[in-house]
């Protein structure tokens, strides 16, 4: 069936620029219309990446086109999320998220090459939020760019439902936002995900991290002004704007 002409069926999930569907047996990442080819091609290119460094990553087999839309064909890893698995069995959040951690550190331990800074996708993120005044704006890119730190990789959305579970083990999916950067960053974006659903289950992360880390609350909490700021620039329908710029504004 040629790719123009080809039916999808319902999406298994639906993101802020996607939707993503099951299509002979494997997934399809079918982008919004205003998601330009050239956007298709870089974050496959990323998950492309991060495959080759041995992670347990999808396979990614074509980028395409269908129905006008970029799409991304991966390869299809069938089980349940841990998200999936933590909310409907509660007792096991602990475990789960003692597990997540695991991979997430994992992730942290590669220094990639060829990714792109995580200072760049900041600073580009920040300087494109109009909610925050032009001083208050200045003052964010400063200090990030006196952040000291070594690169490492950083999945930039990393969360439960971002990790499935099957007979392969843990597979970690989604690395749209990855970039070379501060693991602190990248452990404090978890939080702030999290902290959205459930400051409980975000205090447990958080405490857990830290527990097997030896990184302590205080050190990962100096990217809570930069990592909100960036997160105003996503637009998410379901994001609380005033919490966000109540912790942009924190310092």
């Amino acid at each position: 069936m040629e790719a123009s002409k080809m039916d999808l069926g319902t999406p298994i999930a639906e993101g802020n620029t996607a939707k993503i569907y099951v299509h002979d047996q494997k997934i399809i990442k079918l982008f919004d219309d205003r998601f330009l080819m050239d956007e298709a091609i870089r974050e496959a290119n990323k998950q492309k990446l991060v495959h080759s460094y041995g992670l347990p990553v999808p396979n990614v087999f074509e980028v395409t086109e269908i129905g006008g839309r970029a799409a991304i064909v991966m390869e299809y890893i069938a089980g349940p999320t841990l998200g999936e698995l933590a909310f409907n069995d509660p007792n096991r959040m602990e475990d789960i998220l003692k597990q997540s951690i695991g991979v997430q550190r994992k992730i942290h331990e590669i220094t990639p090459i060829g990714l792109e800074p995580m200072k760049e996708k900041l600073a580009r993120q920040i300087n494109s939020v109009q909610d925050i005044d032009r001083n208050h704006r200045m003052y964010l890119l400063d200090m990030l760019e006196s952040m000291p730190y070594e690169s490492k990789l950083c999945h930039g959305d990393f969360h439960l439902y971002n990790l499935i579970k099957s007979d392969k083990g843990l597979t970690i999916i989604d690395w749209v936002d990855c970039s070379a950067g501060d693991i602190r960053a990248d452990v404090y974006r978890t939080y702030l995900l999290y902290s959205g659903v459930s400051i409980e289950i975000a205090e447990l992360y958080l405490n857990l991290f830290c527990e097997q880390s030896g990184l302590t609350q205080s050190e990962i909490f100096e990217w809570a002004p930069l990592i909100a700021a960036a997160k105003l620039s996503e637009n998410v329908r379901s994001e609380n704007r005033e919490r966000l710029l109540e912790i942009v504004y924190s310092k």
